[in-house]
């Protein structure tokens, strides 16, 4: 007897670990998600949009009723690891918050490769993933189930820069094909696979690259890479380096003078280009996943200049396009819950492949590799200190400068 009390004494005791795994993440009335975040290392600035995405939204779902499955309100929140920036450490901690703390609902990190190390684990486990800032290509093509993208691919990031410099050297009888392309980016899943849709753009045009390098992992100089575009003339220049890249580059572009009629880049406006470049980042076009001249809007936020103007007024500096996409993963996760009147896994995801929804951050739905094919991407100009969208035409706020006036004519 007194064997037979121990023994259900333990199995009394794993079953109430079990249970407390299984419904951690929803206990009373909040819904806890999970997030492995980059609040240090080489990622660290965009971490922190993201994180400030997430956290902007879940106050703002809070405060106006939360969540309504089974004629219950819940409020959510959000546990957060820091994972240093390292593919290894986002896989890590993804396994932490599905096995030790119970998560059943995930956010993304930030990054292609970091998205890249936690897909495969919250696929083993079937736990849905709605992320915002892994764009690679390369993440759609593995089958995976459970996770969601509301970005649009990295491919499609500089690919209509392309287009853009093809479409204003015809304006001026000059043939497309007649151009020259200069490319450099950094050797990570994102930037290259931003590089491939620029490559198959250019390529289409019957243009010719006379540049294309990768960055130092360290992303401090680009001096010998600026070095062959001074010597070769491109008649556009690409550039994909995250933040860090994005800011070493404007930075030695101006001190070396270099001329290019037209330069594209990536994360422009999580580096500061505009506050922290001044005149040397004039004339950059850069590509976004949003801006808060666009027109998309929703019930939650009002319309995207509404969500710009929320964002400063809480963390006092104006919202770059990664903690925009940030804070519509909220809205998904919301959206899916109360489709799904459940927090079963399987019927979320089920719930979450079927999205169709506009908000301020654009129009959402999903194909069945997970991808949003609900929003293009823009470019915008630096012209005169602000960022103005030149493409596409439809939300276009005002021309294109082409060419770039030269160093010596500024």
């Amino acid at each position: 007897m007194r064997i037979f009390n121990i023994g259900i004494v333990l199995l009394s005791g794993i079953f109430l670990a079990c249970s407390s795994i299984a419904f951690a993440k929803v206990t009373g009335d909040t819904i806890t998600l999970g997030a492995a975040v980059s609040l240090t290392g080489k990622y660290s600035t965009n971490g922190k949009h993201t994180k400030n995405g997430y956290e902007l939204a879940k106050n703002k779902l809070n405060a106006a009723g939360g969540v309504k499955v089974g004629g219950k309100s819940y409020k959510l929140d959000i546990i957060y690891y820091d994972d240093e920036s390292t593919p290894a450490r986002a896989a890590q901690l993804a396994e932490r918050l599905i096995k030790q703390d119970g998560v059943k609902f995930m956010l993304g990190p930030y990054s292609s490769g970091l998205t890249k190390a936690i897909a495969p684990v919250t696929e083993k486990y079937k736990i849905p993933m709605v992320e915002a800032n892994g764009a690679s290509r390369s993440l759609f093509t593995k089958g995976y189930r459970y996770m969601f993208a509301i970005l649009t691919s990295a491919d499609q990031y500089l690919a209509s820069a392309v287009d853009l410099a093809a479409a204003a050297a015809e304006a001026k009888g000059k043939s497309a094909s007649s151009l020259k392309v200069a490319m450099i980016f950094e050797n990570d899943p994102f930037s290259q696979d931003v590089r491939l849709g620029v490559v198959e753009a250019y390529k289409n045009h019957g243009m010719k690259a006379v540049v294309d390098d990768k960055l130092p992992k360290n992303i401090d100089d680009m001096s010998a890479s600026l070095a062959k575009v001074k010597a070769t003339r491109p008649d556009i220049l690409i550039v994909s380096g995250h933040s860090k890249g994005a800011a070493t580059a404007i930075r030695q572009i101006s001190q070396m003078r270099v001329d290019v009629p037209m330069l594209a880049m990536t994360h422009c406006d999580s580096a500061g280009y505009k506050e922290k470049f001044g005149d040397a980042a004039e004339y950059t076009l850069c590509a976004a996943q949003w801006h808060k001249s666009l027109s998309y809007s929703d019930s939650l936020f009002g319309s995207a200049a509404d969500y710009a103007v929320t964002f400063k007024g809480v963390y006092n500096y104006d919202p770059p396009y990664q903690a925009a996409e940030s804070s519509a993963a909220l809205q998904v996760w919301k959206d899916a819950f109360e489709r799904a009147q459940s927090f079963d896994t399987d019927k979320l995801r089920d719930a979450l492949a079927v999205t169709k929804m506009q908000t301020f951050y654009g129009n959402i739905s999903f194909d069945s590799t997970g991808k949003n094919l609900g929003k293009p991407m823009v470019l915008f100009q630096v012209l005169d200190g602000k960022y103005k969208v030149v493409s596409p035409p439809k939300w276009a706020s005002t021309k294109l400068v082409h060419p770039r006036p030269k160093w010596s004519e500024r």
